[in-house]
């Protein structure tokens, strides 16, 4: 007799879980303030700037960072119009933010967050990845707005723009 296969979660069933796990108030609060920092990566130029002003010495190195934040955040939209792929819409998933668009990956809010981050990291000596990526990622996710393949697919972007572009920060520098 054949055994019968756990069916595999889908992304919706995934994402309905992220939800009810973590959807309380406080967490619905922080994940719609990181939303908005990040709504079109401009908290995280404004960062930037701000690291820009205090560290004069390295002053163009934080500009030419905060434009690869900007930079990561316009290839991620390049993708999406290239994608098109709707944003998640299922009764098992509250939307709790709005949004620019109705397409979802990759992640906007990832891609660019996590360019800072690798961006940042270089020029402040610390590793600021595990700090600022993962409670981004988990609010796209806690606000249903992206599938959990969004997300990461996002972080890998982000990754790659920030990394080639630390690359040549760092040569320079």
């Amino acid at each position: 007799m054949l055994e019968k296969k756990a069916a595999r979660p889908t992304e919706i069933d995934i994402l309905s879980k992220v939800q009810s796990t973590l959807k309380r108030p406080a967490t619905v609060k922080a994940a719609r303030g990181l939303s908005h920092f990040g709504e079109h990566s401009i908290g995280w130029f404004a960062a930037g700037l701000v690291g820009a002003a205090v560290d004069r010495k390295r002053r163009k190195d934080w500009l030419v960072a905060a434009g690869g934040v900007v930079a990561a955040h316009a290839a991620s939209i390049a993708v999406k119009r290239v994608v098109r792929r709707p944003r998640p819409d299922d009764p098992s998933v509250e939307v709790l933010v709005g949004t620019p668009s109705r397409l979802s990956f990759p992640s906007s809010h990832a891609t660019s967050t996590t360019a800072a981050a690798v961006l940042y990291s270089g020029l402040t000596g610390r590793n600021l990845v595990p700090a600022l990526v993962p409670p981004m990622l988990a609010s796209r996710l806690v606000l249903g707005v992206h599938y959990p393949t969004d997300v990461l697919a996002g972080a890998a972007l982000g990754g790659a723009v920030g990394g080639l572009l630390r690359r040549k920060i760092r040569k320079k520098g």
